[in-house]
């Protein structure tokens, strides 16, 4: 760590010489997520909106800008219909996916594991912004409702959402007063999003075009139907506001509402502005978050390729592991002293397993796990000694 000269210099060496070994041996990359990459660690912050058709994701990020960016379409209709990633750039112009997804100084390689449906449907929007310059923003295609619409996307959208929801430092979901029902696949998306829970806030945009009575009752049926989605304990913060650049509807909001409307609407610009100086922090938690669940991942693989009989009957044996896998979670769990948290969901892991012989897996390499181990307790907190915040 001597020729460190930065936290993310030394996220970057721990990754490469402890943990990466560890995510090729065990095919992390291949379970949970893609392996990362220089640009991963040198990534601006990010913030994504996600929301159905119409709740003023474009118009809040024009409105944060105070410009349109290039290629941006605002209407009452579905029009956004690709992911946009809004980021700095020495000119105005708007960038591929397939072209972005190469790119060796772009964060998003990861991305051409969705194929070319997804990447044809992906674009960098770069425009010269001094905002830009700190902070990039991802504009989403609206969610819709409906069995049919679901099917028609020729692409994974909620892989594709969790993926970015992984690598965002804030997730801003945007809800309409007259749009307040969660479709099914909404809610897929806000299931996907868990583990980021901490990233999520909520805001009810175009507060504005109902009166304080309306309001109050709009504000409690937003909280009930989202409680029955996000599944925590805990509420959910909720910024009212009006995000665009018209001045607030004194006549609908009342003499109380343009008051809270503007306190409330400095509270989530705060939040905001917050994020620079919260992103090295936020890139330690999620490198720990990764190394933990990479040493957990390893420990599952491991256990596995020893539950293998060494002759015969080793279908058998890898059929009767799949079905009861949640067992032998919990036998790893009891074992190895791991926390349950830790430990990806049971369902989705079992549908990737199927596709593998558990036969060729790795046994557990001890060394590999103990400098996993020694990195988490001993590099990060010296690292964190050593360097301060780059952006206090």
């Amino acid at each position: 760590m001597k020729s460190v000269t930065s936290i993310i210099d030394g996220l970057k060496k721990a990754y490469i010489e402890k943990l990466r070994p560890l995510e090729k041996t065990y095919q992390y990359n291949d379970f949970v997520s893609p392996l990362l990459t220089s640009s991963d660690f040198d990534a601006k912050p990010m913030i994504m909106l996600l929301g159905q058709y119409s709740t003023g994701k474009t118009t809040f990020i024009k409105h944060l800008l105070k410009s349109s960016y290039p290629g941006s379409h605002i209407g009452p209709e579905p029009t956004t219909d690709r992911f946009v990633v809004v980021t700095t750039g020495p000119d105005e112009r708007c960038i591929p996916g397939n072209t972005i997804a190469v790119q060796a100084d772009m964060p998003y390689s990861g991305l051409s594991a969705f194929g070319t449906a997804f990447l044809s449907k992906f674009e960098c929007s770069q425009m010269p912004h001094p905002l830009l310059d700190h902070i990039s923003f991802v504009d989403t295609p609206g969610v819709l409702s409906g069995e049919k619409q679901r099917t028609q996307r020729s692409y994974d959208f909620t892989g594709v959402t969790s993926w970015f929801a992984a690598k965002s430092d804030l997730i801003l979901l945007l809800f309409d007063p007259h749009k307040l029902d969660i479709s099914d696949e909404f809610k897929r998306v806000i299931g996907s999003l868990r583990g980021h829970d901490d990233k999520i806030r909520i805001v009810l945009n175009k507060a504005d075009q109902v009166d304080a009575q309306q309001l109050m009752r709009v504000y409690g049926a937003l909280l009930w139907s989202l409680g029955k989605v996000l599944n925590t304990p805990e509420v959910m913060r909720v910024y009212i506001g009006s995000f665009n650049d018209k001045p607030i509807r004194e006549t609908a909001a009342g003499p109380l509402g343009s008051e809270l409307f503007v306190r409330e609407q400095e509270d989530l610009l705060s939040d905001l502005n917050d994020i620079p100086k919260k992103a090295c922090d936020r890139r330690i938690n999620e490198f720990v978050k990764r190394a933990r669940s990479a040493k957990v991942h390893a420990h599952i693989v491991g256990h596995l390729k020893n539950q293998m009989p060494a002759l015969m009957g080793k279908a058998k044996a890898q059929q009767k592991l799949l079905e009861t896998l949640d067992e032998q979670f919990a036998k790893v769990q009891k074992e190895m002293h791991l926390p349950p948290g830790d430990f990806p969901s049971v369902d989705e892991y079992r549908d990737t397993l199927s596709a593998y012989n558990f036969d060729r897996f790795e046994r557990l390499h001890t060394k590999m796990v103990k400098d996993v181990d020694d990195m988490l307790a001993y590099d990060i907190p010296d690292l964190l000694k050593q360097f301060r915040n780059p952006y206090e």
